[in-house]
Formats: C-alpha cells, structure tokens, sequence
C-alpha cells in the first residue's frame, strides 16, 4: 500500500496547522476550531473517547499512564477496557515464576512516570554480569555494567511491574474491567470513527484504538493486517529456584544447549528465576518429574559438559592462544560458574510455547498496535516486554508531536511516523534473535566450531561486543 509522504520543511507545516482548523494551547488547555473537536462532539458524550486502548497487561497499561500523565495528552478522554476482574494485590513472601529483564531504556521510561520508584520500594535485583556459554565447546561472552547505575539489567517479577505501573495511572484515565469486547468497526480513513461494540451490550467510539491485546490480537485481525509468524516447536519451562547457597546473586546465567538455552537469572542472595527453552517432548518430560529429580535435571542441563567435542575443543584452545597474543585475557573475561541449585519453589513450575509473530501493518487510521500485538520473540535475549515499552515511548512521542502540530489523534500519516520507528529497531531486533536462535539449533560440527570461534573472538572485543 502506498504511504503518503512527510514534508521534511517545518516551517511549510507548523504555523497553518497550529492556527487553521486545528486544535491551540493556550492558557494550559487545548482549544479547537476542528469539526472533529474533543469539545464539539456529536452523539452521546459519554460513550465516547479520544483515545481506548484495548488490554491491560504491563505495556496497556503502561501506554495509559504515559499518556494520562503527558501534558499534552492528559486533558483527553482516555479509557482502558481491561477483560480481566479487578483484583487486589499484595506482594508475596514468594517470588513469581513470571520474571522480566528490564533494560536501561525501559528503566528510563519507568522514572520519567515515577514507577521506577515504586519498583524499587517493592523488590528488584540489578545483574551487574551476564555471562553466556554453550554445552558443545568452551566458548563464552560475557557483558559487563553498561547503565549509570552500574547494571546489566534488573530483574522483576511481572506482577511487581503491573501494580507499581497502575499505581502511577492517573485518575483522569477511566480503566474498565471485565470488558469483553465483542468486535471492532474500524474506519477506512479518518472522515469516521471506530467503533466498539461490547459484550454487555453497550456502543463506544473513539479517535484513536490503541490494540495491546496480545499476541492473539483482536485488534490486528480486525486491521485485516498480515501476521507473519511460525513456533519453534519449543516450550518455555518456568520456576523460581532455590540455591545451595546464598551469595551476591547479581550474574545473569545462559547456556546454550543442543535443545535450547537454559538462563538462571537472579532474585535475591538466595533465589533465582528459571527459562528453561527446549523441546516440547522435554518439557512434557521435566514437567512430570518430581521437584527433586527436575532439579538434578537442571543442574546437569548447567554443569554437564558430556556433549563437549574434544576435537572442536583441542581447536577453539589454539585459536583462543593466537587471539590473546594481541588481545590479552582480563580477569573479568575468566569462565565463572553458577551456584548449584538445592531445590525449587513448591508449584512454581508452569510452560508456555515458543515462537516469532509480527504485524506487517503496526497502524491504520485510527488504529496502532503495541506489544505483542505487533510482535512476539523469543525469550532468549530477553527482549520482549523491552520492546513493547518501546513501542510506548515512541508512539506517546507521535501522539504528542502530533496534538502540538495540531494534527488530528487519529490521523494514519501521524502514526506512520509511530511504524515506521519502530519496525526500523523491532524486525532488527527479531531478526537477530531468531537468527541466533537458529545459529544454535545445531549441533553440526563446521557450524558448532564457526560459532565458537566467532563468540570467544567477539568476547575479546569490548568495541565489538
């Protein structure tokens, strides 16, 4: 489908949209001489919004609070219908099975809404050291502090996130539970509204639909976009994990095994989280053995290095030799070991499919997509919810950039600046994960001994790494 063009030239743009048939700022509010105005509706009022978004997992409500706490957009009516009951919360002894690992830029979206704040009164954990192997040779890489606050990454449990996100929603954004949405009317260009129909009966209208429903999206189906997608035949193993000991648990763990990666990433001195990707005939197996023998299982999956070929070993030493001649080893790049595991957490264990989806179409008019309704990875990188808080970030930047300009909300030539962004940096992304997925699917001698000379080679490369 053809996409209209964006004039580069400000200046041919700023001063008619501010001042001709759009909305103004003044006096802390937006004016509007617009037929579309937000103060000329047409129909019930109270059944219309400028802005729904459909879901209210991490990153739909996440989009809310963005949205409800920006200067620019907080004077609209803005609704999340959440399908789910309320629920109350309080944190738990336990840890959960279902962890994230948050990157610098999630971390900076997280303060700018002061839910960063709220984490860090409930529970995290910073990982200062990722260190990456694989069971067939000695090959590793490691990845040091990289943030200000001298961190990887930090763990958090999925339902520390959601509350401390949905403390911050301000109370000008309306949240809906138990709404089961029976379909969408969506418009082919922005003359018309979209339309909500709802199980119980009732009509919503709205400017903007924003689908954060999932990878199963009703949203995308809807938008009759093309879905791109296929499963790794793989399953997700989860659970919280004891350790033998405690330490200063701040290293992130990952080994590549002929059936998939296994990571272990910290919790607390003496907790760890389990993703454990294999096979889904392992899995079915792990899943039905006793807590005792899934963690011998596991600590085997880690330590066990049986599948190591000694010609491709005897290789990779006499390649690392040449390679620390001019790069010398650090102290820092030396193999570590993990803690053994003593146990897991009694019915922490749970399993989930794997596999890669993305939309082809992210936005239509009056339509945009986030999260895994746009796309769904693998969880070896830990890139998924990472992504669709970057979609967040983006799409509140395109949504502000275009109620300044004047623009309407809902207007398909805005948010294609929204897509456009974010497939650059997400099918990069994808890509990448998927490729390495695949690069270690096998175990094919030439291709085991190219990537093990290709990792120790990159590990001696800080600028490269």
């Amino acid at each position: 489908m053809m996409r209209p063009m964006q004039s580069s030239r400000l200046s041919r743009t700023l001063f008619p949209r501010l001042f001709k048939d759009r909305n103004v700022y003044w006096k802390g509010r937006w004016l509007s001489s617009s037929p579309n105005s937000r103060n000329e509706r047409t129909g019930d009022a109270g059944s219309h919004f400028d802005i729904v978004i459909s879901g209210g997992g991490m990153v739909g409500f996440a989009m809310a609070c963005a949205m409800g706490q920006s200067r620019r957009l907080s004077d609209r009516r803005i609704l999340l219908l959440e399908g789910a009951p309320k629920k109350t919360w309080q944190l738990p002894e336990e840890f959960s099975n279902r962890v994230c690992a948050l990157n610098r830029h999630t971390q900076k979206l997280f303060k700018k809404l002061g839910v960063w704040d709220r984490i860090t009164n409930m529970r995290l954990q910073p990982v200062r050291r990722m260190q990456v192997w694989e069971s067939c040779s000695e090959a590793m890489i490691t990845f040091d502090e990289t943030d200000e606050d001298g961190c990887v990454a930090h763990i958090v449990e999925n339902d520390v996130i959601l509350n401390a996100i949905k403390a911050q929603v301000p109370d000008t954004v309306k949240v809906e539970y138990s709404s089961k949405i029976k379909g969408y009317s969506l418009p082919k260009d922005t003359s018309t509204r979209v339309n909500i129909s709802l199980e119980d009966g009732r009509l919503l209208s709205t400017d903007l639909l924003i689908g954060a429903d999932g990878m199963k999206s009703l949203v995308r189906e809807t938008m009759g976009s093309r879905y791109l997608a296929w499963e790794y035949d793989q399953m997700g193993i989860v659970a919280t994990l004891h350790l033998s000991e405690a330490t200063e648990n701040t290293v992130a763990w990952q080994r590549f095994l002929p059936t998939g990666p296994v990571a272990l990433l910290p919790l607390s001195d003496d907790r760890s989280s389990l993703v454990w990707s294999t096979t889904r005939e392992n899995a079915k197996m792990l899943l039905k053995l006793s807590d005792e023998e899934f963690t011998d299982a596991l600590n085997r999956a880690m330590w066990d290095d049986s599948k190591s070929d000694p010609r491709l070993q005897s290789v990779h030493e006499r390649w690392m030799k040449i390679l620390e001649t001019f790069v010398p080893a650090r102290g820092a790049d030396v193999r570590q070991l993990p803690s053994s595991i003593s146990g897991v957490a009694t019915k922490s264990r749970g399993a989930f499919p794997l596999g890669l989806g993305h939309s082809v179409m992210y936005v239509a008019p009056r339509v945009a997509l986030i999260g895994d309704a746009a796309h769904r990875v693998h969880p070896l990188a830990g890139q998924g919810v990472n992504l669709g808080f970057g979609d967040v970030s983006c799409l509140l930047k395109t949504l502000e950039s275009s109620v300044f300009l004047g623009n309407d909300i809902g207007d398909e030539r805005e948010l294609y600046k929204y897509e456009s962004e974010r497939q650059k940096h997400n099918v990069v992304t994808m890509a990448s994960i998927d490729g390495l997925y695949r690069l270690y699917s096998t175990t094919a001698p030439p291709i085991v001994l190219a990537r093990s000379l290709g990792l120790s080679t990159i590990n001696l490369l800080p600028p490269v790494k």
